[in-house]
């Protein structure tokens, strides 16, 4: 019951202090793919908090450690007995088990409809691609004929990077290099499964506020990595300029499946690319990196500290240990003293320890 109720306050704890501080982090916009890795580690631990807190509430799980198979299910026949045998214990694990089956079934539901809607809405449109668009196999990207003007790419199996004809002609020679560095980032580090990720859990939970708002911010934090690498192999201020010519495309030109240039917040993106790019430290990296490991592990040490503590237990239990000064042979004649229990000894070593001392 204890691990259950901390894997519950843990989750509740998570989901509404980390995302204020994210929010207000200053490291996050520097750092754009360790602040998306810690959006996905949050909701992560979110889920298999509330998941494993359910399961120990339907499964009690306590004094289940140090002892072998059978014992272990013998143990747990009878935790599950006693708690079971009265209405109340009854109630809390019905209600465990009907928890970690909705966490766990939503979450499931949520990543195959989001996945099977993405992949049908994607095919069609590259069915349609491949209808009237136009490869240029020089630059690999398909033409398309459009007074908008529009860059952007369709991931998946069989990828796509799709240029306007209105954009080829609103866009340099450095700009188009810049905007296609910024399309191939989102296929080659494959940005399109962190937000399919974040997009299927806030539908599976209806918005719930730490994964709507990770569904909100990946989706912003994946244009400024893919700004990043387009700054990396042309400059910055191209890149500002791209997206300026870019910027007012209506949001119809670009498929909802889509990942494009002008993407979210594409004015404070250009402000962003405008001063010269201030790098994270190394410290906090590190410091930030441990946390989303801590984010990961935590629930799990939770529902393996009972285990631990038990198996502590069965090596030196708290029952006194008999003196073992009866076994050791006399050395006189006179008939062996009868066996004493060593006050409170908390261990078998102790007790033996005692036994010489005293012979």
């Amino acid at each position: 019951m204890i691990v259950a109720i901390t894997l519950t306050l843990y989750a509740i704890t998570l989901s509404v202090a980390v995302p204020p501080l994210l929010l207000r982090a200053n490291w996050v916009d520097r750092a754009p793919r360790l602040a998306i890795a810690t959006w996905q580690a949050l909701t992560v631990a979110v889920v298999g908090s509330l998941a494993l807190a359910g399961l120990s509430f339907a499964i009690p799980i306590a004094g289940l450690g140090g002892k072998g198979l059978i014992e272990v299910l013998q143990a747990c026949a009878m935790a599950l007995q006693q708690q079971y045998s009265t209405p109340t214990g009854a109630a809390v694990g019905i209600g465990g088990a009907l928890l970690a089956g909705t966490v766990v079934t939503r979450s499931f539901w949520g990543l195959a409809s989001t996945g099977a809607r993405m992949s049908r809405e994607r095919n069609a449109h590259r069915r349609v691609l491949d209808m009237v668009g136009r490869p240029d196999i020089d630059r690999d990207f398909v033409i398309l004929e459009s007074a908008e003007a529009a860059v952007y790419c369709m991931p998946g199996l069989h990828r796509r990077t799709v240029v306007t004809t209105a954009a080829l002609h609103a866009l340099t020679d450095e700009e188009l290099v810049a905007v296609l560095a910024h399309e191939r980032a989102h296929l080659t580090e494959r940005h399109d499964l962190a937000l399919a990720f974040s997009v299927a859990l806030s539908q599976a939970f209806h918005g719930l506020p730490p994964f709507r708002l990770a569904a909100r911010e990946t989706a912003r934090l994946v244009e400024l990595r893919a700004d990043d690498v387009a700054a990396e192999r042309t400059h910055r201020l191209t890149v500002a300029a791209a997206l300026l010519a870019v910027v007012a495309v209506p949001p119809h030109a670009v498929p909802a499946v889509a990942l494009g240039a002008a993407g979210p917040g594409a004015a404070a993106r250009v402000r962003r690319l405008l001063p010269p790019r201030q790098s994270v430290g190394r410290f906090p990296v590190c410091a930030v990196s441990v946390a989303i490991a801590l984010l990961l592990i935590a629930p799990g040490l939770a529902l393996g500290w009972p285990a631990v503590t038990s198996a502590d237990h069965a090596l030196c239990p708290a029952e006194p240990a008999t003196s073992l000064s009866a076994s050791l042979s006399p050395r006189s004649g006179s008939a062996p003293a009868p066996a004493t229990p060593a006050a409170h000894a908390p261990c078998a070593v102790d007790s033996m320890d005692e036994a010489r001392f005293s012979s």
